[in-house]
């Protein structure tokens, strides 16, 4: 049995190693050509075609983490359906392979799978991608999160603050800084202007550098007014770290899930909602468990009898099938936000139903042969 297990298991690395090679390929070469387009942009600032490439090289564990599932449900399916047209599963059930054996042994393979997506996306990837905004920020200058930037709330005592960091540069210091400030009634008090920031020592403030400052006064409806001051450099107490900073300018999908947890407390300590957040924060924990289920709807295409040339058509109804598996997990992810339902049930619903619905047919098969 022993030997029957390892033949399955190098059958399945082998079809789903070619599979993921493929595709990664094929997303290398789609975004070195968009990187192209920085390289004519920044290329007086020395942002060659080398660095374009090194760039693009890491964003592939980030491409790995996301299309391991779907190799691994293609690279099985091709395995289960090859073993079941030529009759090698059939000779496998009749030396004693049974269907709970069969499940064990595909189980096995999915969670060697699940541990490799884990470690690829909370450690390799997330550093892979800040080595490459690290490399890309030394010839563009910043980092940036669109056109608005980073946005953070604060509480301290009865005042409440909203922090917009535009871009955030190599060397840790924040520019263009914008804060304001929020009476316990919800009145705007005051409003600051800083051309750039940077972590103070002893990480509980700000240094803000080139600051205008601006202080609302108003006693009732006639007596309004608008104090403005200009100040070379302000210490701004605060708890937001840089790690919050920059989190808040990457990607939800690109954190890790230290990351997240972190981010969520400090949204939920400020009174804003983490909803978003926490269902990416669901999706961490589960995506990684798609790769069992993938395993699992894969499986009963070894029972199955094909015709020649049929097993072409079987493997992409399991492939559709499985492509299907993500759009509904993505779309449980909006409808968990905008529904408000629980981050983990809007996280594993998907996995949970497909699961269901491959053991069933597994069953199915079984029973009925």
């Amino acid at each position: 049995m022993r030997t029957l297990r390892r033949m399955i298991h190098r059958e399945a690395l082998v079809s789903v190693g070619y599979a993921t090679l493929v595709f990664l390929a094929l997303f290398f070469f789609f975004d070195l050509v968009d990187e192209l387009r920085s390289v004519n942009r920044y290329n007086a600032q020395g942002y060659g075609f080398g660095q374009a490439l090194i760039v693009t090289a890491l964003t592939v564990p980030g491409h790995l983490y996301e299309l391991l599932p779907i190799t691994v449900l293609i690279g099985t399916i091709f395995v289960m359906a090859r073993f079941a047209q030529s009759s090698e599963f059939t000779i496998m059930r009749t030396s004693g392979m049974g269907p709970g054996q069969a499940l064990r042994t595909l189980l096995i393979l999915g969670g060697f799978f699940v541990v490799l997506t884990f470690v690829v996306g909370d450690y390799v990837a997330p550093q892979c991608d800040r080595l490459a905004q690290t490399l890309k920020m030394r010839f563009t200058g910043r980092l940036g999160s669109g056109g608005t930037g980073a946005w953070l709330k604060e509480r301290q005592q009865d005042h409440s603050f909203a922090v917009n960091v535009r871009a955030l540069t190599p060397d840790g210091e924040m520019r263009d800084v914008r804060i304001f400030e929020f009476d316990a009634q919800g009145h705007l008090a005051s409003h600051v202007h800083a051309a750039k920031a940077r972590f103070g020592q002893d990480k509980v403030s700000w240094v803000l550098e080139q600051v205008q400052q601006s202080r609302f006064h108003l006693e009732d409806e006639a007596h309004a007014w608008v104090e403005r001051t200009q100040i070379a450099s302000l210490a701004w107490p605060t708890q937001i770290k840089a790690e919050m900073v920059s989190a808040t300018l990457r990607k939800r999908e690109r954190m890790t899930t230290f990351d997240l947890f972190e981010y969520i407390r400090h949204l939920k300590a400020n009174g804003q909602t983490a909803q978003r957040y926490e269902i990416e924060l669901g999706r961490k924990v589960f995506y990684p468990l798609s790769c069992l289920v993938m395993v699992v709807l894969a499986l009963p295409f070894a029972y199955l009898h094909f015709r020649s040339g049929g097993i072409s058509a079987q493997v992409f109804g399991g492939i559709m099938a499985g492509l299907s598996f993500f759009l509904l997990n993505n779309l449980f992810s909006h409808v968990g936000n905008l529904q408000n339902l629980s981050p983990w049930i809007a996280a594993a619903a998907p996995s949970l139903i497909y699961s269901l619905l491959s053991l069933a047919a597994f069953g199915w098969l079984v029973l009925r042969r």
